[in-house]
This record gives C-alpha cells, structure tokens and sequence, in this order.
C-alpha cells in the first residue's frame, strides 16, 4: 500500500491544486453577425462555420 514518505502541507498541497480550477468559456465576436459565439464552433443563427454555409439558418419564431 503506498504511503506518504512524508506530511504534505496545507500550503503545498493548495499550490498543486492551483491549475485543477475550471475556466471560463471563451466568447469571440462573430465578424459577419456579430453576434458571440464559441471560437471554432457553428454559429447556430446563421449556420455559418470558417465562412461556409453548413446548416439551415434558425428561423426565429
């Protein structure tokens, strides 16, 4: 069974769960639409992605 050689502090143990955070989504401005949108995904109100129509654009009801 594997145990510690030795105490991990508090400080120490908080420093390698530094980088364990979530972060936050990233959001561009579509340079068509100008709406926001995720980098490298479809924009779902035109249905445009990298400049090519991919799918139908939404009708809003």
């Amino acid at each position: 069974m594997a145990v510690p050689k030795s105490k991990i502090s508090k400080s120490r143990r908080g420093m390698r769960r530094s980088h364990d955070r979530l972060d936050m989504n990233t959001y561009i401005e579509d340079a068509q639409s100008g709406e926001l949108r995720r980098p490298h995904h479809i924009d779902l109100k035109t249905g445009v992605y990298r400049g090519r129509q991919v799918l139908e654009p939404k009708d809003d009801i």
